[in-house]
């Protein structure tokens, strides 16, 4: 039997803001695309509160003036429509090279929302996919949501899960696009649970997910304010 591949495994233990995390991917997506033989890595934090739009996201679905948005503001290069990130929120972003997971874009956004029913069932909770739409729902709240983006099948961008944040910031926008479907969060099915409490449950159910082991960065795999 072959060894599993391992993958470095970054973790904020502090929001960060957006730009912060997205100069990590990019980071890490460089090193993959100079040495595609190079570890993967995965990225887990929570991100200080702040909009974001995927590449092709319609302003529309800002129910605010974009020039002076509650918080900051930010398109990234991801798919998908507006998001709200907030403290509470815990932020998945692998950085893989797909080569070694089947080349297929659709597979993998299947299989982040897999890690993701597989955490709920180990809270007792049914996670829920819905035809035509990406993310993860649970009685009628979307839960999850998801956003990837990649370049030579090297990915960044990934996976948001409700805990305990605040949702009074997705007021302010129509979340993933999506008018007629409510957001929800975790700490309202299963009481007491914090973001925090679940971080290293989603992290094995991601490593058992991807049949891959984390492990700390060496010396030379370090990235500056990590």
């Amino acid at each position: 039997m072959s060894p599993q591949p391992d993958a470095i495994l970054f973790e904020a233990r502090h929001p960060v803001s957006f730009e912060h995390g997205f100069r990590a991917q990019r980071a890490l997506q460089r090193r993959l695309l100079q040495d595609p033989k190079a570890a993967d890595a995965v990225l887990l934090l929570e991100h200080e509160p702040c909009y974001t739009l995927g590449r092709g996201a319609s302003p529309s679905h800002l129910l605010f003036d974009p020039a002076m948005p509650p918080f900051p503001l930010v398109r990234t290069d991801r798919g998908g429509e507006v998001t709200h990130h907030a403290p509470g929120q815990l932020v998945l972003y692998p950085v893989l090279n797909l080569q070694r997971y089947g080349r297929d874009l659709h597979v993998y956004m299947r299989q982040l929302e897999q890690v993701v029913i597989d955490l709920l069932l180990e809270l007792g909770l049914e996670g829920q996919r819905i035809a035509g739409l990406t993310g993860v729902w649970h009685r009628q709240q979307k839960l999850a949501a998801i956003g990837v983006g990649a370049r030579r099948w090297i990915t960044q961008h990934g996976l948001a899960l409700n805990v305990d944040c605040s949702l009074a910031g997705f007021s302010a926008i129509v979340p993933c696009g999506i008018a007629d479907r409510a957001v929800g969060r975790l700490c309202d099915r299963v009481p007491g649970v914090t973001a925090t409490q679940l971080r290293q449950p989603l992290l094995r159910c991601f490593a058992d997910r991807f049949q891959i082991v984390l492990r700390p960065p060496q010396a030379h795999e370090v990235l500056q304010g990590w």
